[in-house]
Formats: C-alpha cells, structure tokens, sequence
C-alpha cells in the first residue's frame, strides 16, 4: 500500500500507477499561518473591515463565511486607470514579512514519507486587479485600456514572484496551492482570448519559477474552465483543484490524457447547506467517485481552496468516509 505521499505523486504523473484514489486533501499538510499570508491579510477577521498592503478595502459582514473587496468612489484605488502608477504601488514584501519561526516548526514536523507540505499563495493575479479597481472596471479595461492592464498585471506578477520564493526559501514546501478565480459556474469571467492575452503569459512565468525550484504546481480555481484547459496544462498546471462538477469532468479527462490532474469533482455548494442530509452528502460524493474514478487522473475533493468546510460540520468526515469505502470495494485499501 502506497503512503498518501507516494499514491497523490503516482496520481499526478502522466503515466504514474496509484494504488487507490487519493481522499480529498488528506495527503496534503498546509504550511500555515505563514508570514506572506498573514502580511496580506493581516486582521481578516469576521465582523472587521480591514486595509490590505495595496490598500484595497475588504469587508467580512458576520454572516457570510469569507472577507470580500469592498468598493466606493472614495476607497477605490485605481480612480484613473490612465494615471495607474499614481495608486498602484508594489508593497514592501521582503521588509514586513518577516517572523517565520512558527511555521518552520510545523514545517519540520509534517513527515514528508507521508505527506506533501503545501505552501499557499493566495488572492491571485485577477483577484487582485478586481480588488483593486473593482469587478465591473477589471473586465472592461481589458477592452479600453490593455496597455494600463498589462502595466498593472506586471506589478501584481513580481509581487506573487517575491511572495513564492519567499514561502520557497524558507519553508522548501514540496507544492504550493496558488488561487486566481477566473471563472463562475456556467462561464469564465472574460473570453478565452483575452485570458490567454493578459493572464495566461503570467501565470506561465510563476509557475515556470515555481517548477525551476523543484515545486508542484496546485492551481485554485472553483470555475468553469473548459475552453482554456489545454492551456492550463501548457503552463505548468500539475493539479487543477476546485474543478467544478458544471464542467465536463468525463470530457476533460480524456482531452488531457495525464497532463493534468483534476481535483474536486463535488458539489460543494449542494453538500455544505446547513440543511443537507448525511445521505445527500454521501450520494453526492459515492457519485462522483463511481463517474469520474474509472477515468484516472482525478482527486475528488471538496471545491473550496483550501481544507474544510463552512456550513455543515460533517461534510469532511462523510466525504472521507465515502471515498475510504470506494477505494476498499474497488482496491481492497480502505484509506
């Protein structure tokens, strides 16, 4: 029986031989609080409106579960895209993050025989241009003002840059979990031309860094991404996570032979109700295990970017549940 380790590795190769399906985040150990993280979201408190280094406004009203942008004609920072260089500014990140003693401990005692240490990078390349200027602006000045855009989309590259060596130098993580949203559930938030114009150049740069250091490449997106999928593996992509089940799994496993792992598959926003029933939860994840199992290359996993869930208490432990029990019907390994 292979480690968690060994089995999530053999899954991500092209032509690896895993020994059952891998269950949900359950081989990946966060690198957490980390000081980049923290150095951004620095008093992200349910309840508190707060300032981030580029001086985007975030609000978490109490009862939603996450902070979001929060934009008016005074707070916003961009006010001219024309003039952007007046307001965007590149934040110090190699002076104030600072104070990795906390999470080296819990970097030296995760057993890398048994799991993968996973760095996060967080609020990504789109993420933050729509914090930054707001999301209707954000679309539209892909159209009105690509020069600007691009200007911009420069800035927030060398930051993510800065940020990953950082979490790479002094935590050696074996992957990083880098997030950017670019889609909704029926659709991507922008054409595919446009996508591969601004941001597809970009993330190919960040991940080829990441991969030059000898770091697997976890990408966040709880999107529609069909129409670039090609793409993502081209840059480097090694696991999709968050892969909604509105895309067609079935169709994308065979479109990308093993050049990419696709990680989710559940319905995250039908399982984690208050109001679901265990059994909806089990059916939902047994589902996707039966359907999109047989055709390799596939984690399923809840959609959210990270570990855990938000509305029911249960979600995780019946999740793990359900796949412990495929694996032992069609593997002989309850794990």
């Amino acid at each position: 029986m292979l480690t968690p380790r060994e089995n999530f590795l053999e899954t991500i190769k092209p032509n690896g031989k895993p020994d059952r399906l891998v269950n949900g985040y359950e081989p990946i150990k966060m690198l957490s609080p980390d000081p980049v993280l923290s150095y951004f979201r620095a008093g992200a408190e349910r309840g508190r409106t707060v300032v981030d280094p580029y001086g985007v406004t975030y609000i978490w009203p109490e009862d939603q579960p996450a902070r979001v942008p929060f934009h008016t004609d005074e707070n916003k920072v961009i006010k001219n895209i024309e003039q952007w260089q007046e307001y965007v500014k590149l934040p110090d990140i190699r002076t104030n993050v600072t104070n990795w003693e906390t999470v080296q401990a819990v970097e030296k005692d995760i057993d890398r025989t048994q799991y993968v240490a996973t760095a996060l990078l967080g609020t990504g390349m789109f993420e933050r241009m729509h914090g930054l200027m707001g999301f209707e602006d954000a679309l539209m000045n892909m159209y009105l003002e690509p020069e600007a855009y691009a200007g911009i989309l420069d800035v927030i590259l060398e930051e993510r840059l800065t940020s990953a060596e950082l979490l790479i130098d002094n935590l050696h993580p074996d992957a990083i979990l880098s997030h950017d949203d670019w889609g909704m559930k029926t659709s991507l938030f922008m054409s595919p031309d446009l996508w591969r114009e601004f941001f597809k150049p970009r993330h190919r740069k960040l991940y080829d860094y990441m991969h030059s250091r000898g770091v697997i490449v976890i990408h966040h997106a709880d999107s529609f991404l069909e129409p670039i999928i090609s793409d993502m593996a081209e840059i480097g992509i090694d696991v999709w996570q968050g892969v909604l089940p509105q895309n067609d799994i079935l169709k994308l496993q065979k479109e990308l032979a093993g050049s990419m792992t696709l990680m989710g598959g559940l319905d995250t926003a039908f399982m984690d109700r208050a109001e679901a029933t265990e059994e909806e939860i089990r059916e939902a994840v047994r589902s996707a295990c039966e359907v999109y199992g047989p055709g390799g290359h596939f984690i399923p996993c809840n959609t959210y970017g990270v570990p855990g869930n938000v509305f029911h208490p249960l979600v995780d432990e019946l999740s793990h549940e359900e796949v412990a029990a495929y694996n032992e019907k069609n593997f002989g390994i309850f794990a």
